[in-house]
């Protein structure tokens, strides 16, 4: 399944879109040597990405023509995260502009690894002139 944009930094991660309907999305992650802390377990950086995407994946969810851009994020980490992981975004609310969101991470035994909220933006994609990066209004 395709996330429907390219995102260079989800590809260089490996994330899987597994589910993508109606305000939910499920994301399969298998962590990698390079993901790992010293503590050899998944870095929290990589956790919060993942989450990150699973919460606007599940808030483009319907609205699939928009772009989402990420407002603030909050993030508990409640165990070490090791092995394959599963990633799953809800979308709570919506309004024109906005989507309010949760995601969790659970690792291969289903156990509760990470959770987060998270407020989002919709935005238009807008094509830029040639030679020009895209540019976000967060207006």
């Amino acid at each position: 399944m395709s996330f429907g944009v390219e995102i260079p930094f989800v590809e260089l991660l490996g994330f899987e879109l597994l589910q993508f309907d109606n305000g939910h999305s499920e994301l399969g992650f298998a962590p990698k040597a390079e993901h790992l802390n010293s503590f050899a377990v998944v870095h929290g950086g990589a956790l919060m990405t993942l989450l990150d995407v699973a919460m606007a994946t599940a808030a483009r969810s319907v609205a699939p023509e928009n772009g989402i851009v990420t407002i603030e994020m909050k993030t508990s980490f409640l165990r070490p995260a090791v092995g394959t992981l599963l990633a799953k975004g809800h979308l709570l609310h919506r309004t024109k502009t906005m989507a309010f969101v949760e995601a969790r991470v659970l690792d291969a035994q289903l156990q509760l690894c990470a959770t987060a909220t998270g407020t989002f933006k919709y935005v238009n994609r807008a094509t830029p002139p040639a030679g020009m990066a895209p540019r976000i209004s967060t207006d």
